[in-house]
């Protein structure tokens, strides 16, 4: 068992654990680590990432960093991600990488967010107490997805609402009488930095809060475009970029990753058009089997996927410490009273 501080350090053989675990999702592949390592985490973040080898093969990885000041280790993660996990071969190969962080005395250990229906999240919450470790799942968000299941654009488009259906009719019509208005879904190439000043100038003149690390999207478009993974799609009013939303294909899953539009042309609906454009695009041309709206319950996504899932994670506090002890048992007895009261517990279960 060996600890790294750099992604760059890790021995070579990981890349192939990266590979063959980030089929599951974008979120686990070396090249997302890589500009959240880059461009998306405070100065002061510190990763660890724990490597377990068997038969001199890499065969767990578990990519972590210190809270500052802290005994606190957290996955290497922020908002801007929508799923994490150990990446493993075996089963004893995760129990090896637990066993590790409770033996370093890291007060708490967080994990999030994880897929609550994956076998591994089970698995990481027994290896977590089998090193000794007060463990609590807790729920992290819902996340609305779309099993396309072999149909064409045309087909999906007949099962959606039928006001969602006049809505689009009724504003592609408008917007394609606008003189000067367009529709493009750039995937690298020549047009990549044109696209990245349109996104970056939507974004900002939408209702979003400004982006705390700003070289983060940039740096994200262009690794996905170097990977073969993006759909950026925008679209212009003339010269002006008025809607932008960015795509990332990976492995037959479309993840729907950020959308933005300029407020002043609200009334044209410049979102939704664009996000049927993207979806007619990713099932008619890159076939995929899955589109994934990741993180949130927001009331719009219920129209366009067809279920829901949701994102777990795992607190775990270590019994080899003086405070991991104080804080396991307060958080035991915290959900006891819950319970006693009737009221269940519903943001923190002991195991």
């Amino acid at each position: 068992m060996t600890v790294f501080e750099r992604l760059e350090d890790l021995p070579p053989d990981c890349a192939a654990l990266f590979e063959k675990v980030s089929e599951r999702s974008f979120f686990l592949s070396l090249p997302w680590f890589s500009n959240l390592l880059r461009h998306g985490l405070p100065e002061e973040a510190r990763p660890r990432c724990f490597v377990a080898h068997s038969q001199e093969l890499c065969s767990g990885v578990l990519p972590m960093m210190q809270v500052p000041g802290k005994s606190r280790l957290m996955p290497l993660a922020n908002y801007y991600s929508s799923l994490f996990m150990p990446l493993v071969r075996e089963e004893g190969d995760l129990q090896e990488l637990a066993d590790k962080v409770a033996k370093e005395k890291w007060t708490e250990v967080d994990l999030h967010p994880m897929d609550r229906d994956s076998p591994l999240f089970e698995k990481t919450l027994e290896a977590f107490r089998q090193a000794g470790m007060f463990v609590f799942p807790y729920f992290c968000f819902g996340n609305w997805y779309l099993k396309v299941e072999g149909r064409s654009y045309e087909e999906y488009h007949a099962s959606l609402p039928s006001k969602l259906k006049n809505t689009l009719k009724r504003k592609k019509k408008q917007l394609d009488s606008v003189e000067g208005a367009r529709l493009e879904i750039v995937t690298g190439g020549e047009d990549l930095e044109r696209a990245i000043q349109s996104y970056v100038k939507v974004y900002n003149s939408s209702w979003k809060v400004p982006e705390p690390h700003p070289e983060f999207m940039p740096g994200l478009i262009r690794t996905c475009a170097q990977m073969g993974w993006l759909r950026l799609g925008v679209i212009h009013m003339g010269e002006e970029a008025i809607a932008a939303q960015l795509w990332i294909v990976k492995d037959g899953i479309a993840s729907i990753y950020k959308l933005a539009y300029d407020e002043r042309f609200s009334k044209l609906s410049a979102g939704s058009i664009l996000t049927a454009a993207l979806m007619q695009h990713v099932l008619d041309v890159d076939h995929v089997q899955e589109v994934d709206y990741l993180t949130g319950d927001d009331a719009y996504k219920r129209d366009w996927m067809s279920h829901r899932r949701e994102r777990w994670g795992l607190s775990a506090y270590n019994s080899r410490t003086f405070s991991g002890l104080c804080s396991g048992l307060l958080q035991l007895a915290k959900n006891a009273v819950k319970h006693l009261l009737g009221k269940g517990s519903a943001v923190k279960d002991p195991v």
